[in-house]
C-alpha cells in the first residue's frame, strides 16, 4: 500500500506535566466539481487523531490509530469517504491527541524520555478519482478547546473556546496559520489490522453522594471508558472530575492508581460556556466505579448529569458459562468485564494506572480470552508489535509498547513466554497456522536468548516470576524463582518444538527440544527430592507447576500430587499462590480427581479466594489478596481470570483440540458435589460446542451439541457411568443419562 508520508503539525510545541499545550485542530478545504465514483482516506495520526468530513465525524472507533511505539511501527486507517463529500466546498477537519506520541503521564516506565516524544502529528490522504488531496503546508491549524490531554492522566476541555462549524464548509478560518511540516517518524507504516475500540453500552449512576467539596457518582460496577457531562451551565464554570475505583471511609481514593498521593491520574477538567452543554473526552479513557465532582451546582448534581460509556476493543463474545452456583456465576461475569475493561488494541494490565501491555498478564489469560471472546485478529497484531520490541539480543521487555523500559526488571521467562504462548494458542484454538509463521522468527530468536540465562547449574532464574502471592507483597513470592522460571522455559520451549513441527522446520524444532532436554534433565536433578516427591520449595505453586507441566513422571505424579494435597491443607485449604501457580492449581486438582476442592478453594468467602473477593464487594477481578484493602493495588485485572477457562473445561468438559491436532473434541464434564446444573459454550471454528448437564435425583442428564466435523470421546469421571455401563462412548449430539 502506498502510505502517505508528508507528516504535519501545527508547531513543535508539547505538553509537559507543568506546560500545558492544546490539542490542535486541522483543516484542509478543497473543491470538487463533480461526485467522486470512488473516495478513499488513508491517515496516520501520532499519537491520536479525531476526523471530519465536511461536518461528519468519520471514525472507526475510539483512540485511533493504534497504540504503539512510533521508532517501531505507525499506524494508518482507510476510510471510504464516497458518500461524506459532495460537489462544490469540501473539508477535512482533525484534531490531534498526543498519544503515544507524548506521554507524560507515563514517567514510571521512562516514556517522558521516549527518543519519539514530540508534539502531535499527522499525514492523510483523500484519493477521489483522480484527484488526490495529501497533507501538507497548506492545511490551516488553530488551537482546540482541548487544552490538555494525556493517555493516563486525563483531558482538559475549555468550552469557551469552542469554535462552532470549524469541520465544515463555510467556515471562516481566516485567523487560523498553515501547518508546518513535521519530522519522517522512523517506524515501519502499517494498516491497523486490530479490532477498534468502541462505545459498547451506558450506565446511569446507582447513587449520588454529597461530600465535602462535591459529589460522588457510584455507578455500581468496575469498568473502563468514558463518560458524558451533562448539565446547563454557566461560562467560565469549572467541572472537575476524578475517576477511581475504590472509596476509603467514604472518600474517592486515588493512592492506588497513581502510585503516590496526587490527585491528577484519572483527572479530567471542563469549563463550561453558557447553556445545555454535553462533554465526552476525547483522547484518554478511564478505569472507575466512582467519579468524584467538584463544581457542581446542587440542583445541577442529577442522574442525567453523568453517563458513563463503557468502551473497550470490539470483542464479541464467542463463549459462556452458568451454573447452580451464584458466586461461580458472578465469578464468570467479574472475569469477562476485567478482560473487556483491560482490552484496548491488546491486553493491558488495568485500565487506570498503567494502561501497559504486561506481556505475562496476556499470555495467563490468552486461553479464557479465547474461549470467551474472539481477540485473535488483535492478538496478531500486537505480535507484530512484540516482535519489534525483541532487542538484538533477542530479549522481549515486559511492557509492549515500551519507551525501553522492561528488558531487565519487568521481564523474565513467565513474561517472556507471551511470544510463543500467544501464537500457540490462537493456533489451537482457531487453527490459522498464519500466525505461527508470522511469530516463528521471533521464537528461535528468543530461544537462543533464553540458552544465555542458564546458569552453571541448569537452571534459570532472571527477573520476575510467580508475582502477586497471596497475602503477601508482589515481588515476595512463597515459589522460589530459579523453580517457577525453569519450568515456564522448559514448556516454552516444548511448545516452541510443536510450532516449528506444524512448520516443517525439523532444525529448528530439534534445537528447541534440546533446549526443553538440557532444562528437564537438570530440574529433574536438583530440583525434586524423590525420597517425598517433593519439589523445591514445598509450595502449592512449585508443586502444582511441576505436575501440570510434566516435570514429574507419570508414575511419580500420584505421589506428588499428594504432597500437594497435603500443603493445601496446610494452609486450611486456602490458595497460597502468585499469579503462575493460579494459572494451574485448579487445574492439576480437577485432573486429579479432587474437583470439589478446586470449588471449594476458588467459592469460599474466607481471605484468601475469590470469594472473599465477591464478600468485599468486588465486582471487577483484582490484582491481588490483600487482606487490607489499602494494599490493594488495583482492582481491574484480568490475569486471575483463568478460572472461567477452568469453569469451560473442567464443569462443562469441553475440551477442544485436547491433543494439539485439528477437528478434535473431548467431552470430559466433572460433577461437583455443590453443583446442581452447569451449561457451558464454546464457537469453534467448525461451529457451536454446547454442553450441560443437570441432577435429576440419583442421576445425571448430560446434553452435549457439537458441529460437524469434530471427532472425539465423551469421558466421565471416575465413578460415573453411561445408562449403558459404560463411561466412555463416541462423541455426538443428543441426551445423555449418567447414573
Amino acid at each position: 500500500m502506498n502510505f502517505p508520508m508528508n507528516f504535519i503539525a501545527a508547531g513543535t510545541d508539547y505538553s509537559t506535566l507543568t506546560h500545558q499545550v492544546s490539542a490542535p485542530y486541522l483543516r484542509k478545504s478543497f473543491a470538487l466539481a463533480s461526485q467522486p465514483l470512488k473516495a478513499e482516506m488513508l491517515i496516520c495520526g501520532l499519537g491520536f487523531y479525531d476526523l471530519y468530513i465536511n461536518g461528519t465525524r468519520v471514525m472507526k472507533g475510539e483512540l485511533a490509530p493504534y497504540i504503539s511505539n512510533p521508532d517501531d511501527l505507525i499506524y494508518y486507517d482507510l476510510y471510504d469517504v464516497k458518500k461524506n463529500l459532495r460537489v462544490g466546498e469540501n473539508v477535512i477537519g482533525i484534531c490531534l491527541g498526543t498519544g503515544f506520541q507524548n506521554n507524560p503521564g507515563g514517567f514510571h516506565w521512562f516514556f517522558e524520555n521516549a527518543k519519539w516524544r514530540g508534539a502531535p502529528q499527522v499525514a492523510f490522504r483523500l484519493d477521489a478519482d483522480e484527484l488526490a488531496i495529501e497533507s501538507d503546508e497548506t492545511v490551516l491549524t488553530s488551537p482546540s478547546p482541548i487544552f490538555f490531554d494525556d493517555y493516563r492522566m486525563g483531558e482538559y476541555y475549555d468550552a469557551r473556546n469552542e469554535q462552532p462549524g470549524w469541520f465544515s464548509p463555510g467556515f471562516n478560518d481566516s485567523h487560523w496559520t498553515p501547518a508546518i511540516k513535521a519530522p519522517m517518524p522512523r517506524g515501519e507504516a502499517r494498516l491497523c489490522t486490530a479490532q477498534p475500540i468502541t462505545v459498547q453500552s451506558e450506565i446511569k449512576p446507582v447513587s449520588i453522594t454529597e461530600v465535602p467539596d462535591g459529589y460522588i457518582y457510584d455507578f455500581g460496577i468496575n469498568h473502563a471508558g468514558l463518560f458524558r457531562l451533562e448539565l446547563d451551565g454557566t461560562a467560565g464554570q469549572e467541572i472537575t472530575l476524578h475517576l477511581g475505583e475504590h472509596l476509603i471511609n467514604g472518600q474517592l481514593n486515588l493512592r492506588n492508581i497513581a502510585f503516590n498521593d496526587k490527585k491528577d491520574t484519572q483527572k479530567d477538567i471542563y469549563i463550561c460556556k453558557d447553556g445545555f452543554q454535553t462533554y465526552t473526552p476525547t483522547f484518554t479513557y478511564h478505569g472507575y466505579q466512582y467519579i468524584f465532582i467538584k463544581g457542581l451546582k446542587p440542583e445541577q448534581a442529577t442522574t442525567e448529569a453523568l453517563t458513563y460509556l463503557v468502551m473497550h476493543s470490539d470483542l464479541q463474545e464467542r463463549g459462556g458459562f452458568t451454573c447452580s452456583d451464584e458466586t461461580i456465576n458472578t465469578l464468570q461475569e467479574l472475569t469477562k468485564r476485567s478482560t473487556l475493561a483491560n482490552f484496548h488494541y491488546f491486553p493491558t494490565d488495568c485500565p487506570h494506572r498503567e494502561k501497559n501491555g504486561w506481556t505475562g498478564d496476556a499470555a495467563l489469560s490468552i486461553e479464557h480470552m479465547l474461549l470467551n471472546f474472539n481477540p485473535e485478529a488483535s492478538i496478531s497484531e500486537w505480535l507484530v508489535n512484540i516482535c519489534k520490541a525483541q532487542n538484538e539480543k533477542g530479549a522481549i521487555p515486559g511492557i509492549i509498547p515500551t519507551a525501553g523500559w522492561g528488558y531487565g526488571w519487568g521481564s523474565g521467562p513467565c513474561w517472556d513466554c507471551v511470544i510463543v504462548w500467544l501464537p500457540y494458542y490462537v493456533y489451537q484454538y482457531r487453527g490459522d497456522k498464519a500466525i505461527l509463521a508470522e511469530n516463528a522468527t521471533a521464537i528461535f530468536r528468543y530461544l537462543d536468548f533464553l540458552s544465555t540465562l542458564i546458569r552453571e547449574d541448569g537452571l534459570i532464574a532472571y527477573s520476575l516470576g510467580d508475582w502477586c502471592p497471596a497475602a503477601r507483597k508482589p515481588d515476595d513470592a512463597k515459589a522460589p524463582i530459579h523453580v517457577v522460571d525453569t519450568i515456564i522455559s522448559m514448556d516454552l520451549c516444548e511448545k516452541a518444538a510443536f510450532i516449528f513441527g506444524e512448520l516443517d522446520m525439523p532444525h529448528h524444532r530439534d534445537i528447541a527440544l534440546s533446549l526443553h532436554e538440557k532444562l528437564y534433565t537438570a530440574a529433574r536433578a536438583r530440583l525434586i527430592n524423590y525420597s517425598t516427591m517433593t519439589v523445591d520449595g514445598n509450595t502449592q505453586t512449585t508443586q502444582a507447576m511441576a505436575i501440570h507441566f510434566n516435570l514429574f513422571t507419570p508414575g511419580e505424579k500420584p505421589q506428588a500430587f499428594q504432597v500437594l494435597i497435603d500443603i493445601i491443607r496446610q494452609s486450611n485449604d486456602h490458595l497460597d499462590v502468585g499469579i503462575f501457580g493460579g494459572r494451574v492449581l485448579f487445574h492439576v486438582l480437577a485432573e486429579h480427581g479432587h474437583i470439589d476442592l478446586a470449588i471449594k478453594m476458588i467459592t469460599q468467602p474466607t481471605f484468601p479466594s475469590y470469594g472473599w473477593w465477591l464478600a468485599q464487594g468486588a465486582t471487577s477481578l483484582w490484582e491481588d489478596f490483600q487482606i487490607d484493602p489499602e494494599n490493594i493495588t488495583s482492582h481491574n485485572h484480568h490475569f486471575w481470570g483463568d478460572i472461567s477457562h477452568f469453569f469451560i473445561r473442567h464443569l462443562a468438559g469441553i475440551h477442544y483440540n485436547p491433543y494439539g491436532t485439528r477437528s478434535e473434541l473431548d467431552i470430559r464434564p466433572q460433577f461437583p458435589k455443590a453443583l446442581d446444573h452447569v451449561e457451558g459454550y464454546h464457537i469453534a471454528p467448525e461451529g457451536e460446542i454446547r454442553v450441560k448437564w443437570q441432577r435429576k435425583g440419583e442421576q445425571i442428564v448430560l446434553s452435549v451439541i457439537v458441529p460437524e466435523g469434530l471427532s472425539g470421546l465423551i469421558k466421565l469421571p471416575l465413578g460415573y457411568v453411561f445408562d449403558n455401563g459404560y463411561a466412555i462412548k463416541p462423541i455426538g449430539c443428543g441426551e445423555f443419562t449418567i447414573v
